[in-house]
């Protein structure tokens, strides 16, 4: 696959632009110029007029809000864009690329519209959203054990399009069906197959992509510094991922899940205490993640506890995981009773909190079960945290009053991939990951959310000692604006964050970004810089 025959021709026509859109600046606006650039260098075959929603367009409300997955910017004061491009053709993708850079409007690019920041849809200098969800191909070659998926589509849609196709096959990301392949893939792709198979950037072996020239190109015309680089470092600095060649893994037609819940009435400091000693060194085939949060006493008047919950998935039958964990895991107590076989695609929906019985077509439901007003944190911890630490952690719980943790183990595959294999850089020597967060559905007003803001900082800041350090590190799939921003795209400001995101593997970031984007097209908020 060689480079779009034609993305020279639409260069050509962008520096033509580039000197018209000078001398009409003065006469026309911004917008109205983007627009006109789109609707005269479409194709007659594929129209982009019909893309292009206006904030005047009836429309335009709702094809923002339907990829909105955080209240926190769905307020009337969030800066909106000034055209939403929902496109449909690589060449709308080519056309918005080149036509933005030529009038200087910003572009976010967006597909499942997850990111916890809203930088997908949210700037705040004019800027113009380019939408993948009708980018949603999936084309899988189980004889090959491959298959290409287009940004837009969900990973409930992959995971279905796979099953459909095979009972032994599956793909190694998310446990959220509606997250957008494009954004999930680029910033790690992490999932309850992790310690088995790795992350989905480790099982990603081509691309598609448009890149500042409004060039399309596949890893061989791309070398592979900058393949590297949209697989963990984040795509967005760097173009627009078109699509993704994914390679598939082997499993088992029978799987194993399993929920045990536990407070610290019924031990659960014990088990967390074991977990932690276990949950990195337990047979690859095995995934513990462990959620704690606050819960009610069991009887009416007792006082707030906290509650630990066990969730996992075995690639294997329930005979062979409780011989397992009998031996490594056993304060946990698992029983028969306890243990649900199913198929891989079966134990998506049990992740995802679907009842057991519901059927597969819901994940092709391109809309989440609910959306809140939210906030979320990372962290990474390298060490056993003893007891006393604990129960620490329990007591800050208690008296914050609703911060909730995921805690989900590493080891196994992810310990003998090397940190610099990708840009995503967290591999061996952690113990596992932290997922802070924050919740509410009612209020979305500016006292609440500071309030809540605040409460999940606090708590984050309490973690210090027991996470990682120089750098405290962070996942940059749970983007936090926290960590530091950069409004210039300036290196001094990229590196606060960016070593927190990508420890040693920023600077190579840099130099790739600084190769194919040397005028900083593509950013964000927390974008790679170019060089200084």
């Amino acid at each position: 696959m060689r480079a779009s025959r034609s993305s020279t021709t639409i260069f050509s026509l962008c520096s033509v632009l580039l000197i018209s859109f000078s001398l009409e600046a003065s006469s026309s606006s911004i917008q109205d110029n983007f627009v006109q650039c789109l609707t005269n260098h479409s194709y007659p075959s594929h129209p982009i007029s019909e893309v292009i929603s206006l904030p005047n367009n009836a429309s335009f409300k709702s094809v923002l809000q339907s990829k909105v997955r955080n209240l926190r910017f769905m307020t009337p004061s969030t800066p909106k864009p000034l055209v939403i491009v929902a496109a449909k053709n690589e060449s709308h993708v080519q056309h918005t690329v080149l036509c933005a850079k030529s009038v200087g409007l910003e572009i976010r690019i967006r597909s499942g519209g997850h990111d916890f920041e809203g930088v997908s849809y949210v700037s705040r200098k004019p800027f113009i959203v380019l939408d993948m969800f009708n980018l949603r191909s999936i084309d899988i070659d189980i004889a090959n054990e491959t298959a290409w998926v287009q940004s837009g589509a969900t990973l409930g849609e992959i995971y279905y399009g796979i099953a459909n196709k095979s009972k032994n096959h599956a793909f190694p990301g998310g446990v959220c069906p509606t997250l957008g392949a494009g954004g999930h893939f680029t910033g790690g792709g992490y999932g309850n197959l992790m310690r088995k198979f790795g992350l989905s950037v480790d099982n990603i072996v081509d691309a598609k992509i448009v890149d500042a020239k409004g060039t399309i190109i596949d890893r061989e015309s791309m070398g592979e510094d900058l393949f590297w680089a949209i697989r963990g470092g984040g795509a967005s600095s760097f173009g627009v991922i078109l699509s993704w060649k994914i390679k598939l893994v082997k499993i088992p037609s029978t799987v194993t899940v399993f929920r045990v819940e536990r407070t610290l009435e019924q031990g659960a400091t014990d088990i967390v205490l074991q977990w932690k000693k276990v949950a990195d060194k337990l047979h690859e085939d095995l995934f513990v993640r462990l959620v704690i949060q606050l819960v009610n006493g069991s009887k009416e008047g007792d006082e707030k506890t906290i509650k630990a919950s066990f969730i996992a998935l075995f690639l294997g039958q329930s005979k062979s995981l409780l011989n397992l964990l009998k031996q490594s895991f056993p304060k946990l107590g698992l029983q028969r009773k306890d243990c649900i076989e199913m198929s891989w695609v079966e134990s998506i929906l049990y992740w995802a909190d679907f009842p057991n019985g519901t059927a597969p077509e819901v994940l092709l439901n391109k809309n989440p079960n609910e959306i809140i007003f939210f906030k979320l944190k990372s962290d990474y911890v390298k060490e056993i945290i003893p007891r006393d630490g604990l129960e620490a952690i329990w007591k800050k719980m208690i008296e914050g009053g609703g911060v909730r943790m995921q805690w989900n183990p590493y080891g196994g595959k992810m310990s003998e991939i090397l940190e610099s294999e990708t840009p995503f850089p967290h591999r061996k020597g952690n113990a596992f990951k932290i997922q802070y967060s924050v919740g509410w559905r009612e209020d979305g007003s500016k006292t609440t959310t500071n309030w809540y803001l605040d409460l999940i900082k606090e708590f984050h800041k309490s973690m210090t000692l027991f996470v990682s350090k120089d750098p405290r590190e962070a996942f940059l799939n749970y983007r936090d604006l926290d960590i530091g921003t950069s409004s210039t795209g300036k290196y001094k400001e990229g590196r606060v964050y960016g070593t927190k995101y990508f420890k040693g593997n920023f600077d190579r970031l840099v130099k790739v970004k600084t190769m194919v984007d040397p005028d900083n097209f593509f950013r964000n908020e927390q974008s790679i810089p170019t060089s200084p």
